[in-house]
């Protein structure tokens, strides 16, 4: 039976759809197998950590990127709890950095403190020691001031936050130190300034945190991994022993970051105030004399803090609370 001119005009429309379609989905269909088959027979069902809810961190992408912290092959590189070693550690010349009179040797201690303290108050001690021994490696290389503090606080007078440690010109130090650790970066500013050379930093003289990419670090030689930071040394001769030679100038002309920087109303926390005065608890104030009159020696019962600070209760999920511990 012949059918109508209409339903075969809609059987030929028909097709021609279905050919369209065809000609849609046959790319995605190519591509989806090969990319399925490339884990092979490996289990799908562990994830990336980088990728899992809660298990990520600033900078995990960089960090899991593959061939991202590959040490160099063939060379001897530092590898312990908290050090990746991605390149030979070639040590700077040892020396002690002893200022020309009291006061530049407590100025340059302080300073070296100073940039311990606000850069890795957090980190393990090879962290800190790292940090350290970056400061003194510029201080002996050509391209830095000869002086601990000036080191420190080069460009601090700038306001568009473009100093040499972000610390001295961001408002950071408005800040109070807490005391125990600022003691703990104290003594390793002391080991540091008396001579002792930390080995796995090499001759860096630059690093930055994991959470961040900056432009520049394409252009050094990457070093070592350390604690929550990643440190480069320059290319080229700037990056040889050699050039780590100039002598320390012992004079410290400056003790702290620029006037222009300083914030005009410093913040003390509040971990570090003393704690207020809480009179001893006492009996209800009994009837007196005179009405509403308290009798001498009467002390009012202390006021429960928590009940009218209102505050909410923290709602910091548990799987958060490790954010900022080293990572390695």
């Amino acid at each position: 039976m012949r059918l109508p001119a209409q339903m075969r005009g809609w059987r030929g429309h028909g097709a021609i759809l279905a050919i369209a379609l065809l000609l849609l989905v046959a790319p995605r269909l190519i591509t989806a197998a090969p990319l399925d088959m490339l884990g092979g027979d490996q289990d799908i069902t562990h994830a990336d950590p980088s990728e899992e809810s809660a298990q990520n961190f600033p900078g995990s992408a960089f960090f899991y990127a593959q061939g991202a912290f590959d040490p160099v092959p063939g060379v001897a590189t530092v590898q312990s709890e908290h050090v990746l070693g991605l390149d030979e550690a070639k040590a700077a010349p040892a020396m002690v950095f002893r200022g020309l009179t009291g006061i530049d040797s407590y100025r340059a201690l302080n300073c070296l403190t100073s940039a311990i303290y606000y850069e890795a108050a957090n980190e393990p001690d090879d962290g800190q020691r790292a940090v350290a021994q970056v400061v003194l490696n510029r201080v002996r290389s050509p391209l830095w001031p000869n002086t601990v503090c000036g080191v420190v606080y080069q460009g601090s007078e700038r306001t568009d936050f473009r100093c040499q440690f972000t610390f001295s010109c961001d408002g950071a130090m408005a800040r109070m130190p807490a005391a125990a650790a600022w003691v703990r970066a104290r003594r390793v500013a002391e080991q540091a300034l008396a001579g002792h050379v930390y080995t796995p930093v090499g001759l860096a003289t630059h690093y930055h945190t994991l959470a961040v990419r900056p432009e520049w670090s394409s252009s050094l030689q990457a070093v070592a991994v350390i604690g929550a930071h990643i440190f480069y040394r320059n290319p080229g001769f700037n990056g040889t022993p050699a050039a780590f030679r100039i002598p320390y100038l012992g004079r410290e002309t400056i003790s702290g970051p620029a006037r222009t920087s300083w914030p005009a109303k410093p913040v003390v926390p509040v971990e570090t105030l003393a704690p207020a005065y809480v009179p001893l608890p006492s009996a209800p104030l009994p009837a007196g004399p005179a009405q509403g009159t308290p009798p001498v020696g009467w002390t009012p019962a202390p006021k429960s803090r928590q009940a009218d600070d209102g505050l909410p209760e923290s709602t910091i999920r548990p799987e958060y609370r490790n954010t900022g511990r080293p990572l390695i």
